[in-house]
């Protein structure tokens, strides 16, 4: 909803306020760089930019992909993170280390479902109901909670982006 981008510091702002936070509490913000929309993206990446120059605050980029197969470093040789999002499936591929190379990608159902039968798939919980019947019944699908406690451990292994933070714009 693009309205919703227009009021996110009077979001973080009353937050504060309820919780009886200062910015000076603020130690390192974590911003998710997507994948989503342009307007959401680029407002609060801006948002944690703005803020975290201005406090002299340590910026960290993740990616929704990445949080996802978290849970899995070190324990399959690949992880495919897949999501959806506006009827769209898209897909990103992970090492054991939870480095990727690749891109991600746009992949219709049918070659999801076909080509990926037999690689780990992992996507998020709340996810699960836009996915299709074609591939909840997959036996090689696993459905995870984003836990942003996870954002953490992923910055002590390095994986966080901490210079050029960046989204993924879909459209």
């Amino acid at each position: 909803d693009k309205s919703k981008n227009d009021l996110i510091m009077k979001q973080i702002l009353d937050f504060f306020k309820e919780n009886n936070l200062k910015f000076a509490d603020l130690h390192k913000i974590f911003v998710n760089q997507g994948p989503g929309n342009f307007s959401g993206l680029r407002g609060s990446i801006a948002i944690s930019k703005g803020i975290c120059l201005s406090k002299s605050l340590n910026l960290f980029g993740y990616d929704t992909f990445l949080l996802c197969c978290s849970k899995y470093l070190n324990k399959k040789d690949e992880i495919y993170g897949i999501i959806k999002f506006r009827k769209k499936y898209f897909i990103k591929k992970f090492d054991t280390n939870l480095k990727s190379n690749l891109k991600m990608k746009e992949i219709s159902l049918d070659e999801l479902v076909k080509k990926y039968e037999k690689k780990f798939l992992v996507a998020p919980k709340n996810l699960i109901r836009d996915f299709d019947e074609k591939i909840l019944k997959l036996n090689n699908l696993d459905f995870v909670d984003l836990d942003h406690n996870e954002l953490e451990f992923l910055k002590l292994k390095g994986l966080l982006d901490e210079e050029l933070i960046k989204p993924l714009y879909l459209s």
